[in-house]
């Protein structure tokens, strides 16, 4: 599979801070449905710091696979804040070597949007042993395509962000 020249160049430069670092990855995927795992691992090497990937598209898989709250997932829906950071949270409990976990959840479209949702709206969630979580609220222009490839490199960022502070 081809994966995009600067995905594939992020994830690089990721997976070396990473080993710099001693850092392990876990992904909780929505809107990406597994791509920021895949992108890291075309990299050469991946497999000394991503340690595993959920890909939780429905409300079921993030509450039965990752222990998303009920609760949370009623009051506020799977694209929000609260939610994101408790997939990020849950992937880091439930990944065996993890040190870290990115999560995204959002509305790729180009249907299922909403006033309050907008199309493109994400929320991404880095959670880090001994660090407050991160979170970040985007809203992406473009396609779907362009909403998922921005979500990645955003989530990168992030974990490069988390990386960064163990250090």
């Amino acid at each position: 599979m081809q994966i995009e020249p600067d995905i594939l160049a992020n994830a690089a430069k990721l997976i070396t801070l990473c080993k710099a670092n001693g850092e392990m990855i876990a992904t909780a995927e929505s809107c990406t449905g597994g791509l920021i795992a895949g992108g890291l691992t075309a990299v050469d090497g991946s497999s000394s710091v991503v340690d595993c990937g959920f890909v939780t598209y429905s409300n079921e898989a993030k509450h039965g696979l990752i222990g998303v709250a009920q609760e949370l997932l009623d009051k506020h829906g799977a694209v929000s804040e609260q939610v994101a950071i408790a997939m990020a949270e849950g992937a880091l409990a439930r990944a065996p070597l993890a040190t870290m976990a990115i999560a995204v959840t959002g509305i790729a479209g180009p249907g299922g949007g909403s006033e309050e949702k907008p199309v493109g709206l994400v929320h991404l969630a880095c959670a880090g042993n001994g660090h407050p979580a991160l979170h970040r609220r985007r809203i992406y222009d473009g396609d779907r395509h362009a909403v998922r490839k921005a979500t990645i490199l955003e989530a990168y960022d992030m974990l490069s962000e988390m990386a960064g502070k163990s250090k």
